[in-house]
């Protein structure tokens, strides 16, 4: 479901891809299920480029991999975590449009700029 553009986050890869990058990872937690979770994939495929090289973005099938979606409460799909330095540092929960996103995405790269 989700693009190429997207790195396919798993149970088992979970902490060397998302705790122990060297750059900021957004993950996106989804399931077959839900209905807004294939277009917010998609609108995150489009923006990944934009970001290439200063954020990783990952996807996770919550219901194929649990202990990751049961670790940090995800209960709601779609769900947007974002990790820098192995710590969530905030999260988006429901589908947004690509302003808000790009502007979330911005903020993980760039935290304190003012703009």
């Amino acid at each position: 479901m989700p693009e190429n553009t997207l790195i396919t986050l798993t149970d088992a890869t979970f902490d060397e891809l998302v705790l122990r990058a060297p750059q900021p990872v957004v993950v996106d937690f989804w399931a077959t299920w839900c209905p807004p979770c294939g277009p917010m994939s998609r609108v995150l495929a489009e923006l990944a480029p934009e970001f290439d090289g200063r954020l990783t973005i990952g996807t996770l099938d919550a219901d194929e991999n649990p202990v990751a979606a049961r670790n940090y409460r995800v209960l709601a799909m779609p769900t947007l975590l974002f990790f820098s330095g192995g710590v969530v540092t905030s999260s988006i929960v429901g589908a947004r449009p690509k302003s808000v996103l790009r502007a979330a995405l911005e903020n993980a790269v760039a935290p304190y700029v003012n703009r």
